[in-house]
């Protein structure tokens, strides 16, 4: 793990300006916050933060937001590696991958997350060891016992009687049944390495808790466990997420990454979306008054009068920059101001086509059954669905409850072993898998994949009216002749998302369509569901995707049920059933 750490290290570059406070010596050992001042971070030759400032308060818990590939994973590693630096007394915890399958069980990998306690206890069985060889030798029996009776001390005081029982309820929390937590880690998927790795940090408490995209690993009831969760916590947690509810419930504060800056605002991601919309217009106002005077000091001839416009407006902004500090003044130290500059805000928007018109049902399935040859603790019975135009359903249940096993049934990758499956001939499915990337050809770029699948395109031109479907969805025009394997997630979801559109489907089978994109692309992909007229599958831990929903089924001990109530109603009483938990 260090030689991987000190690989990435070095593609860093960090300038911290000349009031940052060092932080590594004496005076920061009874420090609660984290000052960040004038941080400058450049990656692989791309800035991406400039002279951005903000502190970090002990027990906030902050959401911090911006667009992909801004900065927000690179700032949570310099944290983590106090490359920033962080007061010693500070100890910081970063969940950004899974952890290491080996033959630990779940729960010992949990528990020996906690490296004090599990030190400790090796002392003690070694003492323990040493009291059986000193019966014949009086007086190192006595020094032995001594040592013993202070190390039952410590580990009393640290709990260590009721580690495992804790490492188990957070476990469950998190989705892990008692014969899971019992399995070796290697046996796991990497979602489930990457709860196990959750759980771990869970389980230490650290002051300093960094998060990069938690839920989206998580199922919709161990998100809204880990909600509920971290809201009880007095420590600082500093969250990557692009789960717009998440954000609301858990978050005191927001920061913004935005133009290379750190914006801080006080409240929820609602707040913030507030507040944010009065600053850009504020900020775009202040633009357009610079941008006249400037245009009126052309028209004049006089470069001493354009001069004197631009250093009017970096002292008003340098001015508002030493009152947001509190100092009140201009500070001299401090980077030289720029002049305002326009806001532009990140949008995106998502379409399906509207579908032909088929008669009903489109897709049903009828007295179905189905298991797994190598899985005698799993099957669904008697299962009877339907989907029909303008069916929106929501498929919830605990993890490994066969929520994804419908939805296979229903595309018709899977076989049922008995019952009957019913599909109208011309009826075409879009088919969103969460291992998307497993289908896509790597070495081939956007244009060409979605050429080979949709041959029928039609033009004079079939390359742009491709590049224009992509556009559609978002991919910038420089990566439509990428290959696909050099891409990021998001932009590999958005292929997915432009080949579903072009095949014009009836029905869309979506499973956790959310987890490569950013908040602006889920809000895209909500109202794109809304306007579609066709039918709609969804599995999914994003509650702002589920609240869409006009239908759920429940999947649970191998039968699929229909939830009579609201989303908001269900999601009401999965909260109350955690609440007794996280209480008990």
């Amino acid at each position: 793990m260090a030689a991987t750490q000190e690989a990435l290290e070095d593609d860093f570059t960090v300038v911290i300006g000349s009031r940052a406070y060092v932080l590594d010596g004496e005076n920061d050992a009874d420090a609660k916050d984290i000052k960040i001042d004038n941080l400058s971070v450049s990656a692989h030759g791309k800035e991406l933060l400039k002279n951005a400032s903000v502190n970090i308060s002990l027990g906030k818990r902050y959401g911090l937001v911006g667009p992909n590939g801004m900065g927000k994973s690179t700032l949570l590693k310099l944290l983590a590696w106090r490359k920033i630096p962080v007061p010693r007394n500070i100890d910081v915890v970063l969940v950004d991958q899974e952890v290491d399958g080996d033959d630990r069980t779940a729960l010992e990998a949990v528990v020996s997350a906690n490296e004090e306690l599990v030190t400790l206890r090796q002392e003690v069985a070694s003492l323990q060891d040493a009291s059986i060889s000193a019966d014949e030798d009086e007086g190192d029996e006595d020094e032995v016992g001594e040592n013993l009776s202070e190390l039952y001390k410590k580990l009393q005081l640290m709990g260590s009687d009721a580690a495992e029982a804790e490492a188990s309820k957070i476990l469950h929390g998190l989705g892990f049944t008692n014969s899971m937590q019992a399995r070796p880690t290697r046996s796991f998927s990497g979602g489930w390495r990457m709860r196990i790795s959750l759980a771990r940090a869970l389980f230490v408490r650290p002051t300093l808790f960094l998060l990069d995209e938690p839920t989206n690993h998580l199922d919709l009831r161990a998100v809204l466990w880990l909600e509920e969760y971290l809201c009880r916590r007095k420590k600082t947690l500093v969250v990557v997420s692009h789960d717009r509810e998440f954000l609301n419930t858990v978050c005191t504060d927001i920061i913004h990454l935005h133009d290379m800056k750190l914006h801080l605002y006080c409240g929820n991601f609602n707040d913030f979306e507030v507040r944010y919309k009065q600053h850009l217009n504020k900020m775009n106002k202040k633009f357009e008054i610079y941008d006249k005077q400037i245009k009126a000091s052309k028209r004049s001839g006089s470069r001493a009068q354009q001069e004197k416009v631009k250093d009017r407006a970096k002292f008003a902004v340098a001015m508002e920059a030493s009152k947001n500090r509190g100092k009140g003044k201009v500070d001299e130290d401090a980077p030289a101001p720029e002049a305002p500059q326009i806001w532009r805000d990140y949008a995106v928007e998502f379409h399906f086509p509207e579908p032909t018109e088929l008669t009903t049902p489109l897709l049903q399935l009828i007295g179905v059954s189905f298991g797994y040859p190598n899985r005698e603790d799993f099957k669904l019975s008697n299962v009877d669905v339907g989907i029909d135009m303008g069916t929106c359903v929501a498929i919830v249940g605990p993890s490994g409850a066969g929520k994804s096993t419908l939805l296979n049934l229903l595309a018709g990758d899977l076989v049922p072993s008995e019952g009957e499956v019913r599909r109208s001939q011309k009826m075409r499915i879009g088919r969103y898998s969460q291992h998307f990337v497993d289908l896509l050809t790597m070495d081939e770029t956007p244009v060409q994949y979605l050429l080979r699948l949709h041959p029928d395109q039609v033009g004079s031109s079939k390359q742009e009216a491709v590049c224009s479907e992509l556009e559609k969805f978002g991919l910038p025009s420089h990566n439509h002749l990428t290959p696909i394997g050099k891409l990021s997630g998001g932009q590999k979801a958005r292929v997915v998302f432009t080949s579903i559109s072009m095949s014009k489907p009836h029905i869309l089978l979506l499973d956790e369509p959310t987890n490569h994109l950013d908040m602006q692309s889920i809000d895209a992909l909500a109202d794109a569901l809304d306007e579609f007229t066709g039918g709609v599958v969804l599995v999914s831990h994003d509650s702002r995707l589920l609240s869409r929903v006009s239908e759920i089924w429940f999947v649970e001990n191998g039968t699929v049920e229909t939830f009579h109530g609201s989303f908001e109603e269900y999601k009401d009483e999965v909260v109350k059933e955690l609440r007794a938990e996280v209480d008990d």
